[in-house]
This record gives C-alpha cells, structure tokens and sequence, in this order.
C-alpha cells in the first residue's frame, strides 16, 4: 500500500467523459483520450490494504485482477510493472477499462462506507500507457505442439481462448459469421463506448502472433462442424447468446419495430463501410424514437439514436427506479442495484430536458397505419408486489413513435450449430457445458461464454475464454 492513509485523505474523482455538446457531434469515444497522471495516483492512494481484497473475487472481479498491486504500482509511479500485473489475469484489459460496469468497485472494501476506488479508470490508464510506450508486443510463439484447434466465434471469449492457446504453442484459427473480427466487441457495443480501431488493434496483435482469422464463414451453415474436426483435434464454440428476447404483442409486425442488436449492429457497420450513420429505415432521424428496455444496450440505443437526429427519446422500464443507496436486501459486497445516470442518459437530459426513462411501464400493443407502418404505441402501469406484477386499470396511455427498439436482454444462442454438431442444450437453451470443464456432449467440442452461461458480461467472456484453453490444453495433451 502506497499511501498509509491514503483512503482517509482522497476523495474518489473519476475521469471525466468528454462534454456532451462535444462527443454528440460525432461518434468519437466519450473518453477524453488522455489520462490525469496525478488524480489516477491519488485515486491508486485511495487502495486500502484491506486484509481480503474482495475487488478481486468472484464477486469483484472474474478475472482475478491483481488489483490492490497494480493500484500501489501507479501510486508509486511503476506503470510498466503495473502493466505486467495487469496482463498477468486480463487478456484485454483495454476492453474492460471501457466497457465493463466494474462489479470490482462494487466489492470494493472501502465501498462499504466511503465510495470505491476508481479501479476502472486506473486499468483503463495502465493499458492505454501500455500502447502509447509501445510495451504491449506480439507473442510470438518458436515451440509449436503441431495441435490445431478450431473456434467458432471472435467475441472476447473467442479471442481470450485463441490468445490463451497461441500462447501454450498450439495452432489456432478463428472462424467469424460477420465481415470484421470481435463479435459484440465489433458490432455490439457503438463507436462511443469501444472504438473499433482499439478492438483491431488488438486483433492485428493477434494475427501478429500467428493466430488466422477467417471472415464471412458461417459454421454450421457454410462449412458443418464435421468438416472442421477432419482438420483440426478440437473445435470451441464461443459464439455468444444471439438470440434476442422478442416482444409478442399485437402489430409486433408493424414496420418500425426492430431488435436492438440489429439497430446498432447496422449503424455501425454503416459507419466503418461508408463512414456515416445508417440512414435507411433503421435511421432514427427525425423519429420519435422509444426503447424498451435498460441496461447497456438500451443506454447505447439512446446515444446512437440522439446521435442520427431524433425527434426525442424515451426508454421503458418495467420495473420500478432503483434507489440512490443500496437497499437491506442488497448488501455489499454484491452488485448495489442502484440508481445510475449512464452516458446515454445524461446526452438525453442535455438534449431533451430530461431524464429518459419511464419506469412500471408494460407495453400493451403497437400502433400501425394503414401501410402497416408504425406510429404509436400502447401502455399501461404496473406495479409489483412480492413479484407478483398487476396492471393498474385505467392507467393506458398512448405514446406517438415511428421506431422501436426493442432492448430487453438475450435468451439463447442460435441453435443451427448445436444441431449440426448434434451437442446437447441445457433447460435454458444454452450449449449444455459445466463451469470449469466446458466440454459438450461431443468429444472433442468444447463451448465457452455466452453461449454456455447465458448473457453475461465482457469479463466474464474473458473468464470462459481462458478456461476452456486451459481445458482444451489438457484434453490435446
């Protein structure tokens, strides 16, 4: 620990995103780009050698971070040791330091009467010094086992697994459905929270290392499962939970009415292709637009679609506003279920006057013309009580929209490949793997991430991603 008393003298004070008036008038990162050496030092002072660094546990970090040491290295001004630290758990510790909501500061010791450590913001510096020092280099392997191994998907699970297997000598090749590598990395997180030049810089670190990336490959459509183990002695399936929780209620066909995931995979590709914001029906221009769902990626929806042009924004939320502190029943060191104003939220309240959501709304049925385009919709209150959710009558309201987005989780991954490799599901739909083992119903087919636990987050992507190489590792030697 740096500084004895540290956590008693400094407040927390995280790094400010770029002005709303600025980062609004393209699709930028909302990070400024540059890094506060001295407050990022102060911040690390603030690590207080607590006897159990519940940051990084499972309940803080999936990873392992070695937190509290890198903490005390950029106290003490040892960034390139810090680095070492950091790398040492976390393939893409530039990923994390931007997209993860740090469940780490959540379990934070110091979080249960003060608030955390910035722990998000002094990894996010140490890597981005890591690349401006040019420290961060390939791996390139000299001794190779002659064992190839094959993985479907390049999420962060994939490529931490791919990274993991590079290193212990085997040969990798990564298969990819879409035209650029990264998965939710690429297209399902927008420009404003994860450039893609920071996501193909680490890939072209990766091919650098030896690692093939193949694009435009279907797996399980344009080449089977059986195909690839003619070639390869094993095959891991990273290919996330892309299927989509849908909304069935009446007029769902109404034209107007998309997937989130399809609304900010479209505008970005957009952008990367021409340069510019998709302006076909997906555009949210001009549009009064209304997202169903919180989360992350109704956040996101609210940014792009403010920065398309739109009329106004307003995001549903079935359940109720959560509270500035944590509640008895949400005690630390777990996730504080609180109140938070995200990037979207506050580009929201700039534009439009105010906060976005809408909260105990549940939408009754969309509103189409006679063209069967979308032009409103309808809701109703709920309440919910040990539960139970009951509609309040006479509470419907009718809300004018030209797009929805509907923003409300994922269910399951796409099932084509499990029944081409002919693997067993779990009861939630999921590739059936246990944790830690990761092998499927097929000798030989291994299966991590989202794909296997559910929707979960980009860290614990990595966690999966790692283990099944470990695992993989074995099972080829």
């Amino acid at each position: 620990m740096g500084k004895v008393t540290g956590f008693k003298e400094f407040d927390r004070k995280t790094e400010a995103y770029r002005a709303v008036e600025l980062r609004l008038k393209d699709y930028g990162e909302i990070f400024t780009g540059t890094h506060d050496v001295a407050l990022l030092q102060q911040q690390g002072a603030r690590c207080m050698d607590c006897g159990v660094p519940f940051c990084q546990s499972n309940d803080g970090c999936p990873v392992d971070n070695l937190i509290p040491e890198w903490n005390d290295l950029v106290y003490n001004d040892k960034w390139q040791e810090a680095l070492t630290r950091l790398l040492k758990t976390n393939n893409f510790p530039e990923f994390t330091g931007r997209v993860c909501p740090a469940p780490c500061e959540g379990a934070c010791v110091l979080g249960i009467n003060n608030p955390a450590v910035t722990i998000k913001n002094i990894e996010q510096a140490i890597v981005d010094k890591g690349f401006e020092q040019g420290w961060i280099k390939p791996n390139r392997i000299k001794r190779k086992t002659g064992k190839k191994v094959a993985i479907v998907g390049s999420g962060p699970a994939g490529m931490a697994a791919a990274d993991e297997l590079n290193k212990l000598g085997h040969g990798v090749t990564v298969f990819e459905r879409d035209d650029r590598i990264g998965g939710l990395l690429m297209y399902g997180i927008p420009n404003m929270k994860l450039g893609k030049e920071v996501v193909e810089r680490r890939v072209n670190l990766m091919k650098a290392s030896g690692i093939e990336f193949i694009t435009n490959v279907n797996v399980g459509q344009d080449i089977s499962t059986s195909a690839l183990q003619q070639d390869f002695d094993a095959i891991i399936f990273t290919t996330g939970a892309s299927q989509a929780r849908d909304l069935p209620v009446e007029n769902r066909d109404a034209k107007g009415v998309h997937l989130a995931m399809k609304y900010l995979t479209s505008n970005t590709k957009s952008l990367l292709d021409t340069g510019h914001a998709d302006e076909s029906e997906l555009s949210a221009k001009g549009k009064d637009v209304i997202v169903i769902g919180g989360g992350d990626t109704g956040t996101d929806c609210i940014g792009t679609a403010i920065r398309q042009g739109a009329k106004s924004v307003v995001n549903f939320e079935l359940m109720s506003r959560p509270p500035i502190e944590r509640a008895d029943n949400n005690p630390w060191p777990f996730w504080p279920l609180i109140y938070r104003v995200d990037y979207g939220h506050a580009e929201a309240q700039s534009v439009f006057g105010n906060d976005p959501r809408q909260y105990q709304l549940m939408t009754k049925s969309f509103i189409k013309d006679e063209n069967g385009n979308l032009v409103g919709l309808k809701t109703i209150d709920v309440v919910f009580d040990n539960a139970q959710l009951t509609e309040i009558a006479g509470s419907e309201k009718i809300w004018d929209t030209q797009l929805v987005l509907l923003s409300m989780g994922f269910v399951a991954p796409e099932h084509y490949l499990s029944k081409d490799a002919n693997i067993k599901l779990d009861d939630r739909g999921n590739y059936q793997a246990e944790y830690n083992q990761y092998q499927t119903s097929q000798v030989g087919i291994f299966t991590a991430g989202d794909c296997r636990r559910g929707q979960s987050l980009v860290v614990w992507a990595i966690n999966e991603g790692r283990g099944v190489a470990n695992r993989v590792d074995e099972y080829l030697r």
